[in-house]
Parts: structure tokens; sequence; C-alpha cells
């Protein structure tokens, strides 16, 4: 018999300046993206009252009290990205390592994407 598996997928946004060190173009001027987030859950077992995986509710919470610190926000002054570059990458890894810990026991986090435009994303993972 198959193991079940539910995802959940929710997106918020955060607008924020930075900076991309090394670059060797435009980009190592500071300037400002709408940062899109994408957040993606997944667990096999749901809550037995309501028999839902988490409420989106509670996820969209969670993962807005992370990026309220990141909003308005010069991303290299903060000090995730003092020693690294904040490119959506790292963006994401940040969001990722905030997030997952705050997820109750029966979700685990599969991934976080950060887009700065819609045509292209970056997504991290922890396999």
């Amino acid at each position: 018999m198959p193991t079940p598996l539910w995802r959940l997928t929710v997106k918020l946004d955060f607008s924020a300046a930075h900076q991309l060190r090394n670059y060797g173009g435009k980009c190592e001027r500071m300037h400002g993206h709408n940062f899109a987030v994408e957040v993606v859950v997944e667990g096999s077992k749901l809550d037995e009252k309501v028999e839902y995986l988490v409420d989106f509710k509670v996820l969209k919470n969670l993962t807005r009290e992370i990026l309220e610190e990141l909003d308005h926000r010069h991303l290299n002054e903060l000090p995730f990205f003092r020693e690294r570059n904040p490119s959506s990458e790292n963006i994401a890894r940040h969001v990722y390592g905030e997030l997952a810990p705050k997820l109750p026991g029966n979700v685990r986090l599969a991934e976080v994407s950060v887009a700065e435009k819609d045509a292209q994303k970056a997504t991290y993972m922890e396999i």
C-alpha cells in the first residue's frame, strides 16, 4: 500500500534592496526588488480533527514573520548576508533555515523558492 503524501504551497512577497558583491556589473550597485517567495511543505499525516496537514494561515504567518525581518531593508546589512551575497539563492536558503525548525512535527519543509521576476526563480531544499 502506498504511503500518502500531501504538499502545501504558500506564496508571499517582500520588498528589499541589495547589492551583489563581485558581480562585475550593474547589480553590484544597490537596487531593489519585489521578491516573491514560495514555500512548499509536505507530510504524510493529517491532523485527526480537521484533516489537514497544517492550517494555511499558520504556514503563512510563520513565513510572514521571517519575511518581516527582510522587508524594506538593505539585505547586505543583515547578519546572514554580511558574509554571503544576498542573491535569490541565499535568500531562499535563509528563509528555509529560519522556517524549518518552526514547523509542526508532522510537517517537513520541502523547498523555498525566491524570484526577483516572474520569469525565473531560485529554489533551495535539503535532501
